[in-house]
């Protein structure tokens, strides 16, 4: 598949085929491609919590405003922006250093990404949901390039979400994103408007 037809293909849906699995080797491939998105410093500031499991899927729905699709689809990703993920000592960022780079550039990497990201709380929050939306939309392409269909979700109750699953403070939970193939039969609208090049442009220098 060439990617204008991941582009045209590439579906927000809203009725997945519950009957139809995707393979743990599928979502395996799917997030090492989305894997290779781009992102500050390298500095890979996401991590998923994947759902299959129908109990843990019914909890989510009941904190996401019962959107049917959290239950038909038969994985959901849990998209997590570490709002720690610039600091010294997170594994994303020590990695560098044993791939690389060199020790003696130590320094510098954690003065840059501390004045870059570390000056506020704003800071923190604004570089994750970044990173992690670079990711997200990667995540999406990959999905549609292996022939499946997706939802991004941010209709949900962060905080009870946060509880219920057990996720760290540190993590931003930036979105959900359902995955699976559509339900039969289910009529799959044109693309619906879009801005065109010269909207999108608001000034030319």
């Amino acid at each position: 598949m060439d990617f204008k037809q991941i582009l045209e293909n590439r579906r927000a849906i809203n009725f997945f085929d519950p009957d139809r699995d995707v393979s743990e080797e599928t979502v395996s491939t799917i997030l090492e491609e989305a894997a290779k998105a781009p992102s500050s410093f390298n500095l890979q500031p996401w991590k998923v919590v994947v759902l299959r499991d129908p109990d843990k899927k019914a909890a989510l729905r009941k904190l996401a405003f019962d959107q049917p699709k959290i239950t038909e689809a038969p994985v959901v990703l849990m998209i997590l922006a570490d709002r720690d993920g610039w600091k010294e000592g997170c594994d994303t960022l020590e990695k560098h250093f044993a791939n690389d780079l060199q020790p003696e550039q130590r320094d510098w990497f954690i003065n840059a990404t501390k004045g870059l990201y570390g000056t506020s709380a704003e800071s923190s929050q604004a570089f994750a949901n970044k990173n992690a939306g670079l990711f997200a939309m990667s995540l999406m392409y990959a999905a549609s390039d292996q022939g499946l269909h997706t939802h991004p979700m941010d209709g949900f109750d962060h905080e009870a979400v946060r509880e219920a699953f057990d996720i760290p403070d540190n993590y931003w939970i930036s979105m959900l994103i359902a995955v699976g193939h559509a339900k039969p039969g289910l009529e799959i609208l044109p693309k619906a408007w879009r801005q065109s090049c010269g909207e999108i442009i608001l000034k030319t220098y």
